[in-house]
């Protein structure tokens, strides 16, 4: 049998890593067998999805908890409906788009993300089984999440989460979608307006070697030979906006919050992206989990002060919204 990664000792006795992420990554790279780039997509996928229990809390009490269909542009797509509360009124509405380089990820491997997002924000948070890569190459999941965010806007009620406005939110390679979608729909707007965008740890711009691909390239969980097979499997075009986002004009998007994680190696695109809107003039807060690694916020059993980071982002978050949300209001 093969590591899963090299460096483990150099990585596990970085100084820069807090003590529990430390012991994570020492036990996550001597794990057997190889790595998810080389067990092919399905595998890949099943792996995440037998990890999730042991690495992620449960999902935890919820007055809603169900799945339905979503038209789009390949059919109908599975989505799932996370609400502490039985019944709304108008009101903003999250779709979650999950994390997984376009290639790995589900509406079950997220749960328990979405379901802390709905309650903390108390929030109904709709997360999408968009189409995946290698199977569905780009542009198949941004148009997924375009069409969903417009059904959404639109039909609402017809889940009886009638909304006010959109809250466009993903992890990973679903903070690229996240973001992709808020772009389209502030270019060509949709029944209901994006008020806010929360990014973990985005992917902005993949055709970018910023240093954090060098410092952090293997041994911190999300290596570059991964990020590498999920950039070949996505077959995007990379001078394009909709899969580049820091390429087009970010003038007039919605205010965000975006968090980063410091050892990560697509650390600085989270940064680039957030500087890039400060400076086209849209209200940003941003902050970077100090010692910890890129997907945090599905490891919070496996790594606990996780927890703290995702509750300082959701807080966050919960601030911008609200401002958001009467600005939209008073602005009718």
């Amino acid at each position: 049998m093969t590591l899963r990664r090299s460096l483990t000792t150099e990585t596990a006795g970085d100084p820069s890593l807090r003590a529990d992420v430390a012991r994570f990554l020492g036990y996550y790279n001597n794990l057997p067998g190889p790595p998810h780039q080389d067990l092919g997509p399905e595998a890949a996928r099943l792996l995440m999805r037998q990890a999730r229990d042991l690495t992620d809390p449960p999902v935890g009490p919820l007055a809603i908890d169900r799945t339905f269909a979503i038209p789009g542009p390949a059919g109908d797509m599975t989505a799932r409906l996370f609400d502490r509360r039985s019944e709304r009124t108008a009101g903003p509405v999250i779709l979650f788009l999950h994390g997984g380089g376009f290639v790995l990820g589900d509406i079950e491997t997220h749960a328990p993300l979405a379901a802390e997002i709905a309650r903390t924000l108390d929030l109904p948070v709709v997360s999408l089984d968009y189409r995946l890569a290698p199977e569905h190459p780009w542009p198949a999941a941004p148009d997924d999440s375009e069409a969903a965010a417009r059904w959404l806007a639109k039909h609402g009620e017809m889940i009886g989460i009638p909304a006010s406005g959109l809250v466009m939110m993903g992890d990973s390679a679903g903070g690229t979608l996240a973001t992709v979608t808020a772009m389209s729909l502030r270019d060509r707007p949709a029944a209901v307006p994006v008020i806010a965008q929360g990014l973990l740890y985005p992917a902005a711009d993949m055709a970018r070697a910023h240093p954090s691909l060098r410092d952090f390239a293997d041994g911190y969980f999300l290596t570059r030979a991964m990020l590498d097979w999920f950039v070949a499997c996505y077959a995007a075009d990379l001078g394009d906006v909709r899969a580049a986002p820091m390429r087009g004009p970010l003038s007039a998007m919605p205010p965000a919050v975006i968090v980063t994680a410091e050892c990560d190696p697509i650390r600085d695109q989270g940064r680039a992206y957030a500087a890039a809107l400060a400076r086209a003039g849209v209200p940003v807060h941003f902050r970077e989990a100090r010692g910890t690694i890129h997907g945090f916020a599905t490891l919070r059993k496996a790594i606990p002060s996780g927890i703290a980071d995702l509750s300082a982002f959701l807080l966050a978050l919960k601030a911008m919204i609200v401002e958001a949300d009467m600005s939209t209001i008073i602005g009718q």
